[in-house]
């Protein structure tokens, strides 16, 4: 499968979401190519953390990856100035089992951690039993007042992973450049065509936001 049809078949997976201006305006503005950056919300573990998974998530091939159209630094804003406060806790919970999770598997900071140690881990946690998942999504589902003591660990774990997940997919189908250069993009419609298949239309490609 080719990275357009994998981006394809990702935007699907999580559904077409509404951009809201908030997050849209924020994602413009981490339009600057910047190596080193302050963090608003994470902690420097926490950025370090995030910028390999969603590197990991949506690496650079023939087309940009998540780094390339400042992923890590979207999902710091939303965390900053969008989420409530309960998400964020849970955020930084997870975050803290995770690191913790990378320091006894591999006997090292997590700060030092290499990519590929972060892919290994990454993949423990997803490379699981249908019956597996399908617990831990309904798992997901509940409050965090509903979660019982023995399940927080896994459950805060989860939260955190997914929550990477989904808004490295979002920052990175909604950024300008992924909208121009990856998805199929028309600044100026033209005339409506009716039963016409995608491949057709687009070539294969899902339409930018």
């Amino acid at each position: 499968m080719n990275r357009r049809e994998a981006l394809k078949n990702l935007t699907l997976g999580i559904g077409y979401t509404v951009a809201t201006p908030t997050l849209l305006g924020m994602l413009n503005s981490c339009k600057a190519k910047v190596k080193t950056w302050t963090p608003l919300f994470l902690s420097e573990q926490e950025k370090y953390i995030v910028t390999h998974l969603v590197d990991i998530i949506l690496p650079k091939t023939d087309t940009p990856g998540a780094l390339d159209v400042n992923v890590p630094q979207f999902l710091d804003m939303v965390y900053a100035d969008v989420e409530k406060d309960a998400n964020k806790n849970l955020f930084k919970k997870g975050a803290t089992l995770f690191a913790k999770k990378f320091n006894e598997t591999f006997n090292k900071e997590t700060i030092k951690g290499e990519k590929q140690e972060f892919a290994s881990l990454l993949k423990t946690y997803f490379s699981i039993s249908p019956e597996t998942e399908k617990q831990i999504n309904k798992q997901q589902k509940l409050k965090v007042k509903d979660v019982s003591s023995d399940q927080m660990e896994q459950y805060a774990t989860y939260k955190f992973l997914k929550s990477v997940r989904y808004y490295a997919i979002f920052g990175y189908c909604n950024s300008e450049t992924v909208g121009e250069s990856v998805l199929a993009y028309d600044p100026i419609p033209g005339g409506y065509q009716g039963c016409v298949s995608v491949d057709e239309a687009t070539g294969g490609n899902a339409w930018s936001l």
